[in-house]
């Protein structure tokens, strides 16, 4: 699908591993995992293998949103636009080192409120696909770091509201929505578990949760399947 998959080794289980995932706008059918490298002995080696991807059924739901959200005015345009560049220019940085180490592990003790893929329908009119996991919790709870990685975002954004975006290297990125507090400033390096912030019901929220998002190399995928991989 045009990207490039960072491997690494592990020595324990002596093997070869790498994170890599399929977009909601990926349409259905076989596509090409392609592999090529070279030996200690200067052989090349090619390895090819075709991955298949099924259709997924996500569900609809209406929701209520302040109508600044649905029917921004010129001012609130130029503030949207202003944060679209600002997330475009973090966002196109790719550093090859790899940050995360071990399993991705939960942001904060709480169940889902909504899944990702859902379809929404804002005010009647604007509909969105929800591209990451709710978790309910209420406003002041703490939100840890999924995984080790540098803080390349933390500010309030019209949308998002307040908003930390941690790059854990390889083109992978997470994202914690809506807080009421920050606890990191841009530029920190975290460690896998350290709070990060406090949970809100900043930016277009219906009320006070955690929105949490999994980007990689310019798509966003499942933050549940990544929290469910048994990683090094």
């Amino acid at each position: 699908m045009g990207h490039d998959i960072f491997f690494e080794f592990d020595p324990k289980s002596q093997s070869w591993y790498g994170i890599a995932g399929a977009s909601l706008e990926t349409l259905p059918g076989g596509y090409a995992l392609s592999l090529e490298g070279v030996t200690l002995k200067d052989a090349k080696v090619f390895f090819a293998r075709k991955i298949a991807i099924a259709r997924a059924h996500y569900p609809t739901i209406s929701v209520r949103v302040p109508t600044r959200f649905t029917e921004p005015n010129q001012q609130q345009l130029q503030q949207i636009k202003q944060d679209q560049a600002l997330k475009q220019e973090r966002f196109s940085r790719l550093s090859p080192q790899q940050e995360w180490s071990g399993p991705f592990l939960p942001p904060v003790k709480a169940s889902v409120s909504d899944v990702f893929g859902t379809r929404r329908v804002f005010n009647g009119r604007i509909q969105s696909m929800h591209q990451g996991l709710d978790y309910a919790v209420s406003s002041g709870t703490q939100v840890m770091a999924l995984n080790r990685g540098t803080v390349i975002l933390a500010r309030p954004l019209y949308f998002e509201g307040n908003c930390v975006v941690l790059d854990h290297g390889q083109g992978l990125m997470t994202m914690y929505l809506h807080l009421s507090e920050f606890k990191v400033k841009e530029g920190e390096q975290v460690d896998r578990g350290q709070a990060i912030g406090l949970s809100g019901g900043t930016g277009r929220a219906t009320g006070p949760h955690l929105h949490v998002a999994v980007r990689w190399q310019g798509v966003y995928l499942n933050p549940a399947t990544l929290l469910s991989l048994s990683l090094p």
